[in-house]
């Protein structure tokens, strides 16, 4: 009887994945470019991967890219990090204290189920076209994502763990500190994938509306000069942006908590 979970030969999982979408990419930029032999090529409206590029390569050499993406990083790290502080603690809240977490899980839910987005421009209205109007938008945006798996967390805490440390004469902290803090840390990292995601949103939102730089600015600057090539490439580089930091903290979980690989 063969053993099921035994090494398959050739790349290690994580080589090969990583290959396979590097190839994906490659196949879908080739493509792309190879479309236009046989569609006619307009400007106006699309652009080619060999043109995107090239454009990329202009705004790294002239600085222009790294300004404008020192300009959206300020807003985008101020909202995740205040939607860290406000949405773990009360998620842990809600789920550890059972009436709180019943009169604000409605509301928590129809907020996160609204669309937030649309507020953006009346963000802007109060709070300027400066960094806190942005941030404000990131932290709307993502916030919800920690309070609802910092809640999780609290919830999925075995019992046993807290009868043991109350057993030992363990306090009120006792048991935030040593069973239920400890508990949510993986839930927040999973929060934190699909937070990054919506606080890169938030921060292009922000920056469509009323900005004078940043990523979004740039996307809509360029986009309203039909210079869709250097469009895309600030497009391009937010997708790259985005892909890394949610594998950076997917390798992170995999080597802070390894229990929790595959699930």
């Amino acid at each position: 009887m063969t053993d099921a979970a035994a090494p398959r030969p050739g790349f290690p999982r994580p080589s090969r994945k990583l290959l396979l979408g590097c190839a994906a990419v490659v196949c879908f930029f080739i493509a792309w470019q190879a479309m236009f032999l046989f569609v006619h090529y307009n400007s106006l409206f699309i652009t080619k991967p060999s043109l995107m590029f090239a454009a990329l390569w202009r705004l790294t050499v002239s600085g222009q890219l790294f300004y404008d993406l020192g300009a959206s990083a300020a807003p985008f790290i101020y909202g995740l990090v205040a939607a860290v502080i406000v949405g773990v603690p009360l998620g842990i809240l809600m789920g550890w204290r059972v009436r709180v977490g019943l009169s604000l899980d409605p509301l928590m839910t129809a907020l996160y189920a609204s669309p937030l987005v649309a507020l953006a421009p009346l963000v802007v209205i109060f709070l300027g076209v400066g960094i806190a109007g942005k941030a404000f938008i990131v932290f709307l945006l993502t916030v919800f994502d920690f309070v609802f798996n910092a809640y999780a967390g609290v919830r999925s805490v075995d019992p046993l763990l807290l009868n043991v440390v109350r057993s030992f004469g363990g306090s009120e902290k006792d048991l935030y500190v040593k069973v239920i803090f400890p508990s949510v840390v993986p839930y927040i990292v999973a929060g934190a994938r699909s937070g990054v995601g919506r606080a890169l949103v938030g921060v292009l939102v922000g920056e469509f509306f009323a900005a004078s730089e940043g990523v979004g600015y740039g996307i809509v600057r360029f986009g309203n000069f039909f210079a869709l090539d250097s469009m895309f490439a600030y497009i391009l580089v937010v997708t790259v942006l985005a892909v890394i930091l949610t594998q950076g903290i997917r390798w992170a979980e995999r080597a802070a908590f390894p229990w929790r690989i595959g699930q």
